[in-house]
């Protein structure tokens, strides 16, 4: 007999949200519905009323149809969504109503999330997530009732199941290390590192308590490792893979009024977009990725952009980072149910992944501007994009993914591509 699970709060200190009705969630944002959202639109008599049906249909799910431009065919010229507007907050599709909120059940519990793809949770403005639990609890409660229901336990790795304590101590001993006084890129380099050889451990091999032995070990020697492993330049393929990785966490296909591509034209035209991608010359332009993102620069520009560490503003640009990477972990966004149900080896590797990408977006968006180093409203873009399809886009939790991974964690993989942009 099912039960309901209680729900955790988010422990990142000082993570705060209100919204302030940017609308910016209802911009460039894929919207799936549940079988009661379509019914509640259906009753709604939309498809009368705009001449078109809201509802589209891709790849298996239903979806709120989106404008030319990527806005929710509900999104008002104010900025208001126009079914809140006539029908009241509850007639909303249950992702709107949620949103940031996310929750990843696990068997005994359901953690509290939040996505960055908020400009309030990025800005961090607002109240103290960790004081918002029950307004989450009332709207799950209402619409999503199997995120507090026990979840399968998550695997450390593939084939090992997860035993009592180790996941939650590999999530303190990361989110302790990015809490750490130290340079960001000596963070973001140390993440890396445990993921790459957490991946070349034998799980299988280990019971009881080493397991968590071997995270405890290879936290305490960490700092003092890293000097004696200095990092390389990013090889070729690695370069390739890693322009893919970006590709993959970028991609959003639009489903506009007059109709969604189908499968197979939606596929080539992913493949088309992924090949310019991973090829990644100079002088290519790159394609546009989303709203307010450039269509006249290349991959040479971007090249020529500094790293983080070059920012003026790098203060700022670690704060939001690390509370991002933080949150992240802490959120149980980075493997087991939060996360495609992946086992925390290979989430862990796809999120240091992610970390590189928002490193190569910011100097994307930096690039797009004008200027040859990243600013905070460049790194606020890039976690923004990064957080629009983590968790969310099936391609990055299938085996394409779970193949480039398998090849970076090898021969530094990780490490080289995180150190060229932070």
């Amino acid at each position: 007999m099912a039960f309901s699970l209680p729900i955790l709060a988010l422990a990142t200190a000082g993570q705060r949200y209100s919204c302030h009705g940017c609308g910016n969630c209802c911009r460039d944002f894929t919207v799936q519905l549940r079988a009661d959202d379509v019914v509640r639109l259906r009753e709604q008599a939309w498809q009368s009323r705009l001449g078109f049906d809201p509802i589209v249909g891709f790849r298996g799910g239903q979806y709120l149809r989106q404008k030319s431009d990527g806005a929710c065919v509900f999104l008002l010229d104010d900025g208001r969504c126009r079914v809140h507007a006539e029908f009241g907050f509850e007639a909303k599709p249950i992702a709107c109503q949620m949103f940031p909120y996310m929750l990843s059940p696990t068997e005994t519990t359901s953690q509290m999330g939040v996505s960055f793809a908020c400009q309030s949770v990025v800005e961090n403005k607002g109240k103290l997530i960790n004081q918002q639990v029950s307004e989450a609890l009332k709207i799950v409660v209402r619409g999503i009732p199997e995120v507090v229901r026990p979840a399968k336990c998550a695997q450390i790795s593939r084939g090992k199941t997860a035993q009592s304590g180790e996941l939650e101590c590999l999530s303190r001993r990361l989110a302790r290390w990015m809490e750490r006084d130290a340079p960001l890129e000596q963070r973001v380099d140390g993440a890396a590192w445990i993921a790459q050889t957490l991946a070349a451990a034998h799980f299988r091999k280990l019971d009881g308590s080493r397991i968590k032995e071997l995270i405890n070990m290879l936290f305490d020697a960490l700092g003092d490792e890293l000097q004696h492993h200095p990092i390389a330049v990013a090889t070729t393929r690695q370069n390739a893979l890693f322009q893919g990785a970006i590709f993959a966490r970028t991609e959003d296909p639009k489903l506009v009024a007059h109709g969604a591509p189908g499968r197979l034209l939606s596929t080539v035209g992913q493949l088309r977009r992924s090949r310019v991608w991973r090829r990644g010359r100079a002088t290519t332009l790159i394609p546009q990725i989303g709203s307010g993102w450039t269509t006249t620069t290349n991959f040479g520009e971007v090249a020529a952009v500094d790293r983080l560490r070059a920012s003026p503003q790098s203060t700022a640009c670690d704060e939001l980072i690390s509370r991002w990477m933080r949150a992240s972990i802490e959120g149980g966004r980075i493997w087991g149910s939060g996360y495609y149900g992946w086992n925390a080896v290979d989430g862990l590797a796809a999120f240091v992944l992610s970390t590189a990408a928002v490193g190569w977006l910011a100097r994307l968006h930096a690039a797009g501007s004008g200027v040859k180093t990243p600013r905070l409203v460049d790194v606020q873009a890039a976690v923004g994009r990064i957080d629009r399809t983590a968790g969310r886009a099936v391609w990055l939790g299938g085996w394409p993914e779970r193949m480039r991974l398998s090849y970076l964690v090898r021969d530094d993989g990780l490490r080289r591509l995180a150190a060229a942009q932070f």
